[in-house]
């Protein structure tokens, strides 16, 4: 019920929308932070590996192995992506351009934040984000996807389009003879 609500009604529409632009300007506003302040994940990185010791960890091991393994060695790729992640995920959401994505790739963001031991804005972003997918394409109406979905669907939906030609109601199909 809460789904559909979401999914349909006007006034979510309305509220989503609102909810959108606020986490779009949050995201907007850190990613370009970091593109014009020199950003670094590497003591980020760093911090959250150290949090995953002692008597109370707040990184659960499994994420501090794949932070020391995988990020914290291809933390030029981060530099990149993080910030420029940031701002596209702003970008998409306050247009209203694949808005379901933008909100899909923040929220996979904010996770990440939080599974490294940053609480912060992350946990409440998230929740928003979560209304944000489960809306679906109407907290993207108010937004550039009420254009773009339908030409997209119109695009690729061109080619399952087939053309049946019937016979009128009540008539037989003609036969054509060949060789008379």
């Amino acid at each position: 019920m809460f789904n559909n609500f979401l999914r349909t009604n006007k006034f979510a529409m309305w509220f989503l929308t609102v909810v959108r632009i606020y986490l779009g300007f949050e995201w907007m506003k850190a990613g370009w932070g970091k593109i014009t302040g020199g950003f670094d994940a590497g003591g980020y990185l760093a911090g959250a590996i150290a949090k995953s010791a002692g008597d109370n960890p707040a990184v659960q091991g499994w994420w501090a192995a794949f932070l020391e393994h995988v990020a914290l060695p291809g933390v030029d790729i981060f530099n990149i992506l993080v910030p420029y992640g940031e701002f596209l995920v702003g970008l998409g959401l306050i247009l209203g351009t694949f808005t379901t994505f933008a909100a899909l790739m923040g929220l996979v963001m904010n996770a990440a934040f939080l599974f490294s031991g940053t609480v912060s804005t992350n946990a409440q972003m998230l929740l928003l984000e979560v209304l944000i997918v489960v809306a679906a394409a109407n907290a993207g109406k108010i937004g550039l996807d009420y254009y773009v979905l339908p030409y997209l669907r119109g695009l690729f939906n061109h080619k399952k389009a087939v053309t049946k030609i019937e016979a009128p109601v009540g008539k037989p199909h003609l036969k054509v003879k060949h060789g008379a």
